[in-house]
């Protein structure tokens, strides 16, 4: 394929490559949020907003209003270092979070998930 067509194999081999590195990528993240034991995950310092709106099944905007972070761009960092930047503590945090999600969970009628 090589010398016939030098080009076309170097696309095709970049494509492969492209197809198994995403496809890899999204199995594990597939794998991972399948996982009983990740859902619903009591929320520790650790957490970044994306992970706990992944875990509690919530979109990314009650837990970043909650955390009173400006709309817009991914918020940096995890709870420890956001509670640092706000001058707040870990435990305040996670409090506002966990009200904001009780509360999207009330309106929204959303129970627990199986």
């Amino acid at each position: 394929m090589w010398s016939a067509a030098p080009v076309a194999t170097v696309i095709l081999a970049v494509a492969l490559a492209a197809g198994v590195f995403f496809g890899v990528r999204t199995t594990a993240h597939w794998v991972y949020w399948n996982d009983p034991s990740h859902r619903d995950q009591s929320i520790a310092g650790w957490m970044t907003p994306g992970y706990i709106s992944h875990s509690w099944h919530v979109p990314r905007e009650v837990v970043t209003e909650a955390l009173g972070l400006p709309r817009g761009p991914k918020g940096k960092g995890n709870l420890n270092r956001l509670a640092r930047l706000q001058g707040r503590s870990v435990e305040e945090l996670t409090a506002a979070v966990e009200a904001a999600i009780a509360a999207f969970r009330v309106e929204h009628a959303v129970g627990d998930r199986p």
